[in-house]
């Protein structure tokens, strides 16, 4: 059994301060030639039917890159958690699959294998795990929740709560791992994104 890809959203995270980066648009920051938003929409357009982009600036450049623009309904830009919430308030889909801006590398294959953890025990929400020597490393922003979810995570982030993978593991959820570690560095300064470009 497997899930259409008609039936899943995705979403690319690009609302954040960029803090870590002197406060640029990190989505905007150029990756071997394009912006590190369309690196992650590009990846992520093939898994899934339809896709939007969390942005709280610069939205006509987001629009640009083909996708629908959703900015935070929380103020003060609180972190992924705000994004995830705009993604599934404009989410017309039963599914919505989200990934950050700052991953180019992650897997190909990443939605549908989070589908098949969802399907195989029936979860909520099935979110990526990576396997760093012997342990298990959640990475919360990438993930596939349903939407009926919605009001779970507004009155979580209602209650001052911003910790994505608390969140996520509150819901029925699957754990789905992926061997390759690689596929899941982010880029968080200058000076990373200058390195990995390298």
């Amino acid at each position: 059994m497997t899930i259409p890809k008609t039936d899943i959203t995705g979403l690319v995270l690009a609302g954040g301060r960029g803090s870590r980066m002197g406060g640029v648009d990190k989505g905007l920051q150029p990756y071997r030639g394009r912006p590190l938003a369309q690196w992650a929409l590009d990846r992520l357009g093939p898994q899934v039917g339809s896709l939007l982009i969390s942005a709280n600036r610069n939205p006509e450049r987001y629009r640009a890159m083909g996708a629908v623009v959703c900015a935070d309904e929380v103020a003060e830009y609180p972190g992924p958690l705000a994004g995830m919430l705009a993604g599934l308030t404009h989410c017309r889909t039963p599914l919505l699959a989200t990934v950050p801006c700052d991953t180019p590398d992650f897997p190909p294959d990443l939605v549908d294998r989070l589908a098949q953890g969802l399907l195989g025990i029936d979860a909520e929400l099935a979110m990526a795990y990576s396997r760093e020597a012997q342990r298990l490393v959640p990475q919360p922003v990438f993930c596939l929740m349903k939407t009926s979810l919605r009001e779970s995570l507004r009155e979580f982030i209602a209650s001052g709560e911003r910790k994505t993978g608390l969140w996520a593991r509150q819901q029925r959820h699957a754990q789905v791992v992926f061997e390759d570690e690689t596929a899941f560095i982010n880029i968080n300064t200058l000076v990373e994104l200058e390195r990995l470009q390298r």
